[in-house]
């Protein structure tokens, strides 16, 4: 397995034409070529509030983002609106807990979901939000006990999602925001 840095990485993703820019031939790609964790630094912003996103790169294809962990920080249960995901994970490690859609009225945006598969990510083990079962929840479990960085490509970039509560049985759209850009913190973002 080759070991590359970040904008090695980018690169290589890149030069994937667009109609082989498929969910296995990404996922072929991250589980053959890991990030070297050091040239990440530019990109690695952590708060201790909530979890970090962080854009490394984005084009008409694709979107290559950091999302920084600290211990017990979960992402809320949502969708990336049918657009394909891959997880690598060169720091710490991560659950994706699956959410099956048992039935979703969009005129009332009331849903009801079932947890279904999960599995944890690491150095050595990238994942992949499957089509069939997109709503998914990412957790950085106490259990863990450490920090973790997840490197997110999206294809296409999006700049909603649609974000699901359980307890109350709905959901939602809302905006997603970049906590820094190009290694530039953005001026609105704490990191507290």
């Amino acid at each position: 397995m080759a070991q590359i840095a970040i904008d090695e990485w980018v690169g290589g993703l890149s030069a994937v034409h667009h109609e082989d820019f498929t969910l296995p031939k990404i996922e072929k790609y991250l589980q053959q070529n890991q990030i070297r964790v050091e040239t990440l630094k530019p990109y690695l912003f952590y708060a201790k509030s909530h979890y970090t996103r962080n854009l490394i790169f984005k084009c008409d294809l694709f979107e290559v983002m950091a999302i920084c962990w600290e211990v017990g920080q979960v992402s809320r249960v949502h969708n990336h609106r049918g657009q394909n995901c891959w997880m690598a994970v060169p720091v710490g490690k991560l659950r994706v807990q699956n959410f099956r859609v048992e039935n979703q009225d969009p005129s009332r945006g009331t849903c009801r979901l079932s947890p279904s598969v999960s599995y944890d990510m690491d150095y050595d083990h990238p994942g992949t939000v499957q089509r069939e079962e997109p709503v998914h929840q990412v957790l950085n479990l106490a259990e863990f006990n450490q920090r973790a960085t997840s490197i997110h490509v999206y294809s296409h970039p999006y700049s909603s999602c649609e974000i699901y509560s359980i307890d109350k049985g709905t959901y939602s759209d809302v905006p997603l925001f970049y906590s820094s850009e190009y290694g530039k913190l953005n001026p609105d973002e704490k990191l507290f």
